[in-house]
C-alpha cells in the first residue's frame, strides 16, 4: 500500500505519477487539508508501507513512525526534509529519500525574478501608475553588482550561472566547504561574513537543519549593506523573523524577496504584509508544470527502486 496523505492543494491525484504508482499496488490519496495534524496524519498513513510526502505541512515525527510500524519508506517530493524527524526515522527503520535537483532551474529563475522585482521596484511603480502617477526615480542595476549565494547545491549553482550571465560577480558559500563545486559555477568561494559585507544581493539556498535555523539573525543582517537585497526561496526559518522585520522597517536593507515564511499560509495580520519594500510569493518558486510532472515521477521512482531493493536519493537508510 502506498499513501499520499498530504496532496493539498492537489497536484498528485490523477497525474501521470499517480497512474505509475498504481502499477506498484493499491494507492490512497488524500486531497483534503488535515495532514498537519499528527493524529490525522497517522490515520491517513494507517498500514501503508510507503508514503509519498508532497507538502511540508505534514510533519513525520517519532510519534508518527511509532504509530505506523508498517511504514518503511517516505519519498519526499522536493529536497527539503525539515518536516521529518530523520533520527527517529532511522531508529524506527524507515528509509527517507527525496528528489534533488529537479526544481533547480525553476527556483533559480524565481530567485532572480525576486531580486529584479525588488531592485527595479516593479510592484510599487505599477501600483503608482495605476493611480495616475508617473514616478521617475532611481532603480537598482544588477550589472556589476555582487551576488552572495549561501548554499551551492543544484539551485544555488544554477542561480550563480544565471547571475554571471547578466554580468554579476558571484560569491559562494557551501556548508560542506566544497570550493571546487563553487568554482565550477564561476563563483568565488567566500566566508559567511565576507559575503554579508560585500554582497549587493544575498540569496539563501541552504537546507534547514538545527544548525542553519536563524542562519541570518540580527548580527548577520547588521553586516549587510543598507542598499542590499535579501532573497529567500529556501525556508522561512533560515532567517530570524523579528530581526528581518526590524531591518526592513528601519530601512537597514533596501528590501527583500520572499517565497518562504515561518508560518504558511501567512496569517492575514502578518506584519510582513504591511511592508512596502518586500515582494512576496506563496512558496511556489518550483511550481511549474515541468517540475511538478518530473518531481512526482521521481518521487514514485524512489518507491519503485526501494521495493526492488535498490533505494535511490537516500537521506536516511537504516541498516547501511
Amino acid at each position: 500500500m502506498i499513501v499520499a496523505p498530504d496532496d493539498f492543494p492537489s497536484v498528485f491525484d490523477g497525474s501521470e505519477a499517480h497512474q505509475r504508482a498504481k502499477r506498484l499496488g493499491p494507492v490512497r490519496v488524500y486531497t483534503e487539508r488535515g495532514a498537519d495534524q499528527e493524529v490525522e496524519l497517522i490515520r491517513r498513513i494507517g498500514d501503508a508501507q510507503a508514503s509519498l510526502n508532497i507538502r511540508a505541512h505534514a510533519r513525520f515525527s517519532d510519534g508518527v513512525f511509532t504509530a505506523c510500524p508498517k511504514l518503511k519508506i517516505v519519498s519526499v517530493w522536493g529536497t527539503g526534509t525539515d518536516n521529518i524527524d530523520l533520527n527517529a526515522a532511522g531508529m524506527r527503520g524507515v528509509t527517507i529519500c527525496n528528489t534533488p535537483g529537479i526544481n533547480a532551474f525553476a527556483v533559480a529563475e524565481h530567485a532572480l525574478t525576486l531580486m529584479l522585482t525588488v531592485g527595479r521596484r516593479i510592484l510599487t511603480l505599477d501600483a503608482e501608475m495605476r493611480q495616475g502617477r508617473w514616478p521617475r526615480e532611481m532603480l537598482t542595476q544588477l550589472l556589476g553588482k555582487t551576488l552572495g549565494v549561501f548554499g551551492m547545491g543544484a539551485i544555488g549553482g544554477r542561480l550563480a550561472t544565471i547571475a554571471r550571465g547578466i554580468g554579476m560577480n558571484v560569491l559562494g558559500w557551501s556548508a560542506l566547504g566544497d570550493e571546487a563545486r563553487i568554482r565550477k559555477t564561476g563563483a568565488t568561494p567566500a566566508s559567511k561574513e565576507e559575503i554579508l559585507a560585500k554582497a549587493d544581493v544575498v540569496s539563501l539556498h541552504v537546507r534547514l537543519t538545527p544548525e542553519t535555523r536563524n542562519f541570518l539573525g540580527r548580527k548577520e543582517l547588521a553586516l549587510m549593506k543598507p542598499s542590499a537585497i535579501l532573497v529567500n526561496t529556501g525556508r522561512g526559518a533560515l532567517v530570524d523573523r523579528d530581526a528581518l522585520l526590524a531591518a526592513l522597517r528601519e530601512r537597514r536593507l533596501l528590501g527583500a524577496g520572499l517565497d518562504v515564511f515561518h508560518q504558511e499560509p501567512l496569517a492575514a495580520d502578518d506584519p510582513i504584509l504591511s511592508l512596502p519594500n518586500v515582494v512576496l510569493s506563496p512558496h511556489n518558486a518550483g511550481q511549474t508544470p515541468e517540475v511538478i510532472r518530473d518531481g512526482l515521477l521521481a518521487a514514485v521512482a524512489n518507491i519503485e527502486n526501494f521495493l526492488q531493493g535498490k533505494p535511490s536519493n537516500l537521506i536516511v537508510s537504516p541498516g547501511r
